[in-house]
């Protein structure tokens, strides 16, 4: 029976930092990554303000093939998006929601199995004979203290498909 209890005991205060600790987490994160690309802004900005691109250069795209990609709205720029599902890299909504050619293009981002909505921003800033491109997002992993956790973890998560994305983006940009 003594040993029931101090499992009790064990499992009640593991809950408690979980989900107490949970609660005292911002619910905030925040993504950025950047890469120099050795060409003018006019050869990387058309690879993100159309969403029809996006799978050229994103991890997520080549992670599965399976992919079921619907695109809405313009063709280009703000107001143009698209949605998909995917068994291995879940369900989601982007939407582009400016676009200043050659500057930067922002978007919102919803994911419906998190209720989760993240906003962000791709930049394109002159550097030397080339371009900085800076991809940045930031999300809100709402009241769930699970979630808060994971939001801990999100820059190292997620930054690494940034990478890996930057990487492709910056080969076709110099390709083309």
């Amino acid at each position: 029976m003594k040993i029931l209890k101090i499992v009790a005991i064990v499992v009640a205060l593991l809950a408690l930092v979980l989900f107490g600790g949970g609660m005292l987490l911002s619910p905030k994160f925040h993504i950025e990554r950047s890469i120099v690309v050795n060409a003018p802004a006019e050869k990387a900005y058309p690879l993100v303000a159309d969403p029809h691109r996006w799978k050229e250069w994103t991890v997520w795209n080549r992670r599965d093939a399976a992919m079921k990609i619907e695109y809405f709205g313009a063709a280009s720029g703000a107001g143009s998006g698209w949605a998909w599902k995917s068994a291995s890299e879940g369900d989601g909504r982007m939407t582009l929601t400016a676009a200043e050619p050659n500057r930067r293009v922002t978007f919102d981002l919803y994911f419906p199995d998190f209720d989760s909505t993240s906003t962000g921003v791709l930049r394109f800033d002159p550097e030397g004979p080339g371009t900085k491109v800076t991809w940045a997002m930031d999300g809100d992993m709402g009241r769930n203290p699970i979630a808060r956790w994971m939001g801990l973890f999100m820059n190292d998560m997620a930054g690494k498909d940034f990478d890996a994305g930057l990487a492709n983006l910056k080969a076709l940009a110099e390709k083309g």
